[in-house]
C-alpha cells in the first residue's frame, strides 16, 4: 500500500502512547490486578521487570475499553484494519482460536452448512459445536511423499459448492501450516458469485502484507473475514490476534456481538499494546525485516539440500493440484531419507542440540523463520541437522501417509459432543463413532474429531504417533490408551 494513500500515519502508536502516558501519571491502584504494579508477590518481580508490571493494568476511561472501544483502542484497530486493507479490525487477546471462533459464528448459525476443509485446526470444529452449524468437508490433495495435506483446489470448492449449494460460507486455510496456499483469488470470486462468504484461517499468514514476494493475504484478494494470528509470525505477543472484517455481507455489529460472548471482559493491555507496537513495525520495517528473512530461507534450504537424506521443501516440489503458492518463511524439512520420522529428529534437536522447532510429524519437520530469526541461529539449526544424518542416517523410511481423508461423519460435531458416551480401548474403538478429538499438538489439526468413524488405518497411523513420542492430545485419557466413543443403541 503506497504510502500517499493512507489514511493514517502509522508511526504513531495510540493505545502505547496512552498507556505510558498513565505509567508516567504515577496513577495510585485501586483496583485490580491485585499485584499492584508488583508490589504484591516479589516472586513477579524476579520474572518480569517492573515496567511491564506496570502496563499490566485493568480497563479504565483513558484507556479504553476493549468491549466497546471507542477512544484509543479503537483507533489502534482502525489503523491495523488500513494496514491489512480490511474495513475493520477487531483486537483478540484469546488467541487466534477465540478469532476463528467468532468468525465462524458470524457468519453462520445453528443448523447453517460452512463448507471447510477436514485438515482445519480445532477450534473451528469446535466454533461448530457452540454454535450448532453443521460442516461440509472437502479433502485436500494430500502429498504422500512428504506425508501432508496440501490446499484445496478451485476444482475442491466448486464440487463442494455443487454437492452443498444450501451452505452459507466456505472456510479457507491460508496458508497451512506448512505454508502452502490454495488459489484463494479465484475460489473467492466464484464463492461470492454463489452468494456465499468466505472467511479465512490466516492463523500463520500474519506477515503477507508486508512483502510482495510473499502470497497474497485474504483481505488484498477479497475475502469477507480472517483470522490473523500477529503472535506466531508477525511478532507480537503469544495469544494477541485480530479479526478482520471486508464486507457489508456479514454485518460489524454481529460480529462484535460474537466476540464479546468469549472474549474476556479483563482484557490485557500487555497484549493489546503488543499488536500497536507490531502493526508499527510491520508497516515501518516490514518490508525490509522480511526481504532479510527470505534471504535467509534461500540459503537455508540450500544448504540443506546439500545434506544427504534431508529435502528442505519449497513450490516445485508439491503437485500443482493442491499447491498453487507457498510461504518460503515456513522451512520444512522432510526426513524420512535418514531413515527417522519428524517427531524423533524434533526430539533429537530439542535433547541433543537445545533447539526447538515448531513441530514434527511422521514425515518431517518445520521451523517457523520470522523477522526475529538471524543467520547465526539458523545455521545452528543446519549444523545440527547434518550432524543428525551423519549420525543416525540408516535405511530411508517408507511410510505410508495415514490422512482423515477416508473417515466417516456419522454426527456433526455438536450432536457428537452431546451425545451418551461410553469408555473404550483404542483397540476396541475400532468401526465406533469418536466422542472426542485426537491430534498431534501442534499443529493442533485433528486426527479424529467428534462425530468421525474411527477406522483400522487411523488407529495404525494413532499407534505409529505414540511409539515416536507425540505429543497426543484431546482426549481425556492423556496416555492414549481409551477413547470415549457415542454409545450405541
Amino acid at each position: 500500500m503506497a504510502k500517499t494513500m493512507l489514511k493514517y500515519n502509522h508511526d504513531k502508536t495510540p493505545l502505547f502512547d496512552a498507556l505510558n502516558q498513565h505509567i508516567d501519571n504515577r496513577v495510585i491502584p485501586f483496583d485490580v490486578p491485585g499485584h499492584k504494579q508488583g508490589n504484591g508477590n516479589p516472586e513477579l518481580l524476579r520474572l518480569f521487570p517492573k515496567s511491564v508490571l506496570e502496563a499490566d493494568v485493568n480497563s479504565m476511561k483513558s484507556l479504553d475499553f476493549l468491549c466497546s472501544p471507542v477512544s484509543v483502542i479503537k483507533e489502534a484497530e482502525d489503523m491495523m484494519a488500513e494496514a491489512y486493507g480490511a474495513e475493520e479490525a477487531f483486537f483478540i487477546v484469546n488467541g487466534t482460536t477465540q478469532a476463528v471462533q467468532a468468525m465462524i459464528m458470524s457468519a453462520v448459525s445453528e443448523n447453517d452448512t460452512v463448507i471447510m476443509p477436514r485438515n482445519v485446526h480445532k477450534s473451528a470444529i469446535n466454533a461448530l459445536i457452540l454454535c450448532g452449524a453443521k460442516p461440509y468437508y472437502m479433502y485436500p490433495y494430500i502429498e504422500s511423499s512428504f506425508g501432508m495435506t496440501l490446499g484445496v483446489s478451485l476444482e475442491d470448492v466448486k464440487k463442494a459448492v455443487e454437492e452443498a449449494p444450501h451452505a452459507k460460507s466456505v472456510f479457507i486455510i491460508n496458508p497451512t501450516y506448512y505454508g502452502v496456499v490454495s488459489d484463494l483469488k479465484a475460489i473467492i470470486e466464484y464463492v461470492h458469485s454463489k452468494n456465499m462468504t468466505v472467511i479465512v484461517d490466516e492463523a500463520h499468514g500474519a506477515h503477507f502484507p508486508f512483502h510482495n514476494e510473499l502470497p497474497k493475504s485474504a483481505m488484498c484478494l477479497g475475502a469477507d473475514m480472517a483470522a490473523v494470528s500477529l503472535h506466531k509470525t508477525g511478532g507480537s505477543l503469544t495469544q494477541s490476534s485480530v479479526l478482520l472484517l471486508n464486507t457489508d455481507r456479514i454485518k460489524r455489529n454481529h460480529v462484535k456481538t460474537v466476540i464479546n460472548l468469549t472474549q474476556s471482559t479483563s482484557a490485557s493491555y500487555l497484549l493489546m499494546t503488543s499488536l500497536d507496537l507490531t502493526r508499527k513495525f510491520l508497516m515501518q520495517e516490514g518490508q525490509k525485516k522480511l526481504e532479510e528473512v527470505l534471504i535467509l530461507s534461500k540459503k537455508a534450504r540450500k544448504k540443506i539440500n546439500a545434506i544427504d537424506g534431508l529435502i528442505a521443501f519449497e513450490l516445485k516440489d508439491f503437485d500443482e493440484k493442491g499447491c498453487y503458492g507457498f510461504d518460503e518463511t515456513k522451512l520444512g524439512v522432510n526426513v524420512t531419507g535418514i531413515g527417522l520420522t519428524g517427531l524423533h529428529v524434533y526430539e533429537i534437536l530439542r535433547d541433543e542440540y537445545n533447539i526447538q522447532v515448531e513441530m514434527g510429524d511422521s514425515h518431517n519437520i518445520l521451523a517457523i523463520l520470522s523477522v526475529g530469526d538471524t543467520e547465526k541461529r539458523l545455521n545452528q539449526l543446519i549444523a545440527a541437522l547434518n550432524a543428525i544424518s551423519t549420525r543416525y542416517k540408516k535405511e530411508p523410511l517408507h511410510l505410508t501417509f495415514k490422512s482423515f481423508n477416508s473417515t466417516e461423519v456419522k454426527y456433526s460435531p455438536r450432536q457428537a459432543f452431546y451425545s451418551e458416551r461410553e469408555r473404550l480401548s483404542l483397540k476396541e474403538s475400532i468401526n465406533r463413532v469418536s466422542g472426542e478429538f485426537i491430534m498431534i499438538y501442534p499443529p493442533g489439526i485433528p486426527i479424529i474429531a467428534p462425530g468421525e468413524v474411527i477406522t483400522e488405518e487411523l488407529y495404525d497411523y494413532i499407534e505409529l504417533l505414540k511409539a515416536e513420542n507425540g505429543t497426543m492430545s484431546g482426549l481425556d485419557d492423556t496416555e492414549t490408551n481409551y477413547i470415549y466413543c457415542i454409545k450405541e443403541d
